[in-house]
């Protein structure tokens, strides 16, 4: 069978100006990456980013030398609307800027949403799965072997969640734990798609690289 694995992006600029940016941190998560892979001989045939910078920036620190695709479906949710939106048009500064509070506020909003809360955002999380979906059947296409997607842990989180088929509040819980620049295998075919491995970080095992462990 075919595989697909999907990576999150390296560490992004919590609490900067511009958060679409990678982090010295996040560069140096993806080209460790991009190194274990290539030591593996794992190389891809078809290599797919959202539009978001992270992810074009992800990919080109990993390194294949392939003209990469974007599909939009693989972008994360805009997670600062949906806590404007939330908050009746301005989010607490603090939900923004400080990390606990951050991470708080994103684990009720995405209840909130998921239970059809949240009007005025501009996505629903009915259309939030329905992009993922359309992303996963254009990236799965027959005549390719090994796909390679730089995503976000939203993206990634549904996927596996409808992949296993569980409950929609199991998302919330997965998308809290995914790791920057980590790796998410699926095998696929025609007619079947399976989750084989999540979250993994194999780039990150070694007492050098344990330091670049980052989860936001």
């Amino acid at each position: 069978m075919a595989e697909l694995i999907v990576v999150r992006h390296g560490q992004a600029s919590f609490g900067a100006a511009n958060y679409d940016e990678l982090s010295d941190l996040g560069r140096q998560q993806s080209r460790a990456l991009g190194e274990t892979l290539r030591a593996l001989d794992w190389v891809p045939d078809r290599v797919i980013t959202g539009s978001l910078e992270r992810q074009k920036q992800t990919l080109a620190e990993i390194g294949f030398d392939i003209a990469a695709e974007q599909h939009a479906g693989w972008n994360e949710y805009d997670f600062h609307d949906l806590l404007h939106s939330r908050f009746g048009g301005q989010a607490p500064a603090d939900v923004i800027t400080d990390r606990k509070t951050h991470f708080r506020a994103l684990r009720e909003t995405l209840a909130d949403w998921q239970l059809g809360g949240i009007p005025e955002a501009r996505e629903s999380w009915h259309e939030f799965c329905a992009r993922v979906e359309q992303a996963r059947l254009h990236a799965v296409q027959k005549g390719v072997e090994r796909v390679l997607v730089v995503s976000s842990g939203g993206a990634i989180s549904r996927l596996v969640a409808a992949s296993l088929e569980l409950p929609d509040a199991q998302m919330i819980a997965l998308n809290l734990q995914v790791k920057n620049s980590s790796t998410s295998r699926f095998v696929f075919s025609k007619e079947k798609f399976f989750l084989h491995e999540f979250n993994s970080v194999p780039h990150l095992h070694n007492v050098e690289r344990a330091a670049l462990m980052t989860y936001s």
